[in-house]
């Protein structure tokens, strides 16, 4: 086993920066600052644990959604990437089926998994979600067994990017390396990282959090079946001179439960009046020829969300296709749209009126980036934040501009992480 010291050592070694390189970009003072990220995580579990085990050093990422707003949960397709932010701990092994977790910030956690049932008064905590993880694999067929970690995630909670997604796939990626050898395809991780957040977290998510997270890179997936096909994208934002930015307006998601579970259930109501569990099942033509037989019997509102599902897998299709081609505009084009119509048709930009911050956020954003970029709601919607793809030439201006109106540090300026779910490896 190598000691604590060893490890601190080896974190500073040619190979381990190469491999942070590649996670977090390849400037040398953001390589010097995920070393020390490392050896301060590694630092707190030798402080609480003192364990004479093999240390791990696991990360996932935190994901974006570059389009499909709100088409996974009725099976339709996506273009997602891991972010560059991600949710890392130092882990190690125990002899029995205890997990002591200590997250910076949070009060320490400890669940036993003798017992794998869900329990009901643990619905929205962290506890639910181990739990869930460990239960679903061990119902897979994988090992499970206790550790002992510390935890440090740059996925700020509310940032709309998915910290939920990344804590779940880093806690499959540490059964997984920890008992299994690491054998786990990915697809079965996202899987499994939804389920508990379905069934033991509570909330009624689709799979492209999970799928975006678990991939890496960036990603068109389609939803269509129980085995999503998942297409790697191979596109430099960057290298085009645009930046990817995410604007947190800090508008609050608590009390939104309601509204973010009316959108699957109204769009499957569309669905259940042709007979189906699921939008994608129903032909277009037939859903828009039977518009006028659905009025009354379900939601005007929902015809909208449907309205919207069918132009936007459109639009992805069209999005890939523009980045193939290397058509910037083009895809610049169908993220705006892909904006207005969840604006107009899904209705997830605000909930009521005292929640207007995206709609503020959208509109700088169109003053500023009109003709030169793009921007749309991102993810979840009715709270949170905001995509935006702003020009170089633009960066400084358009961060200043947003950090004045919602707060220092509202701007996350984002790269693709080409690697989901992994496990440094050391000399």
């Amino acid at each position: 086993m190598a000691t604590y010291e060893t490890i601190h050592t080896q974190l500073e070694s040619a190979s381990v920066r190469a491999q942070l390189s590649e996670l977090y970009g390849s400037l040398p003072s953001t390589v010097d600052a995920q070393v020390k990220r490392y050896q301060k995580v590694l630092q707190r579990h030798e402080n609480l644990f003192h364990t004479q085990r093999d240390v791990s050093l696991i990360s996932a990422p935190g994901r974006m959604e570059i389009g499909g707003n709100h088409t996974d949960h009725n099976h339709g397709l996506v273009l997602a990437a891991s972010a560059s932010l991600d949710t890392l701990c130092a882990v190690s092994p125990r002899d029995d089926m205890v997990v002591e977790l200590r997250s910076e910030g949070y009060p320490a956690i400890t669940v036993n998994l003798a017992h794998l049932e869900a329990v009901p008064s643990e619905e929205g905590t962290t506890t639910a979600l181990i739990r869930g993880v460990a239960a679903r694999m061990k119902e897979k067929g994988f090992r499970i067994g206790g550790f002992e970690a510390t935890v440090q995630s740059t996925v700020v909670s509310g940032s709309g990017l998915s910290s939920s997604a990344a804590f779940e796939v880093m806690t499959v990626a540490i059964f997984d390396h920890l008992y299994n050898q690491g054998s786990m395809d990915f697809k079965l991780a996202a899987q499994i990282s939804q389920y508990a957040e379905n069934q033991y977290f509570g909330k009624p998510s689709g799979l492209l959090d999970q799928m975006a997270s678990a991939a890496g890179g960036l990603v068109g997936v389609d939803f269509a079946d129980a085995d999503p096909k998942v297409e790697p994208m191979h596109f430099d934002f960057s290298d085009k001179g645009y930046q990817i930015v995410v604007v947190n307006t800090h508008g609050s998601h608590a009390d939104l439960t309601p509204d973010y579970a009316a959108i699957p259930k109204e769009m499957k109501q569309v669905a259940g009046f042709f007979g189906k569990s699921f939008l994608r099942d129903v032909d277009e033509k037939a859903f828009t020829d039977g518009i006028a037989d659905m009025r009354g019997k379900v939601p005007d509102r929902a015809i909208l969300r449907a309205i919207h599902f069918y132009q936007e897998n459109h639009r992805v299709t069209g999005q890939k296709e523009a980045l193939r081609r290397g058509d910037i505009q083009a895809f610049f084009d169908a993220i705006i749209a892909s904006g207005r119509s969840s604006f107009m048709y899904l209705q997830n930009v605000y909930a009521r009126v005292n929640k207007q911050e995206l709609s503020l956020a959208l509109a700088l954003a169109e003053e500023m980036l009109q003709g030169k970029g793009a921007w749309r709601v991102h993810g979840g919607g009715f709270a949170g934040t905001t995509l935006n793809f702003v020009p170089d030439t633009l960066l400084d201006t358009f961060t200043e501009t947003m950090n004045a109106v919602f707060g220092k540090d509202s701007c996350y300026v984002l790269k693709i992480r080409p690697r989901g779910a992994v496990k440094l490896t050391l000399a």
